[in-house]
């Protein structure tokens, strides 16, 4: 009975060593956005954004807290919480998708990728394909994409007033870094 409870304590401890080896985490983050308008550029960064990537079944999924969002302009990220992206109701970016492509993320390399998933922004999902790179060096991921988001499509409205300020299309950049959950 003794060597039964040692085997299958054994067998646990393996099988959850090896699933924590298929998940990453993201260690460091940089998202940043751009805003070319006629009468201002607008443009924020955030280094809080939160990930998960299984690189046995392709699996994705990102959180990226809005009002983490640092603009050059005290008042921009103010009107940007407040009047845009309304932060206190909608507190989180999400992005969760798949992999596309049969690629081997435990072996180093450079592989150009796309993920189908869902983007969530202010409270609004929308099916969306984001293609880019992930590097693998010695255990560690880099992703990096670039991709644009309409406001109309995630309900962001912008009041006819300011409507030459901001674009109605967003650059996103993104810059993740993982690796293996422990």
């Amino acid at each position: 009975m003794k060597s039964l409870i040692i085997t299958v304590t054994f067998v646990f401890c393996v099988v959850r060593s090896v699933m924590a080896q298929d998940i990453f985490m993201v260690d460091s983050s940089y998202v940043h956005f751009f805003s070319e308008a006629t009468l201002e550029n607008i443009e924020a960064e955030n280094t809080k954004a939160k990930g998960l990537i299984n690189v046995t079944n392709g699996k994705v999924a990102f959180v990226i807290p809005i009002k983490s969002f640092e603009f050059d302009q005290e008042l921009m990220k103010e009107h940007f919480n407040e009047n845009y992206l309304e932060s206190e109701k909608y507190k989180s970016a999400t992005y969760k998708g798949q992999i596309n492509e049969k690629v081997n993320l435990k072996k180093p390399g450079v592989y150009e990728v796309s993920v189908t998933g869902l983007l969530s922004i202010h409270g609004v999902e929308q099916n969306r394909t984001i293609s880019g790179t992930v590097t693998v060096i010695k255990n560690q991921l880099r992703v990096q994409t670039k991709f644009n988001v309409k406001l109309v499509d995630h309900d962001i409205k912008i009041p006819t007033i300011v409507f030459q300020n901001i674009a109605e299309v967003i650059d996103v950049t993104v810059d993740l870094q993982f690796s293996p959950k422990k």
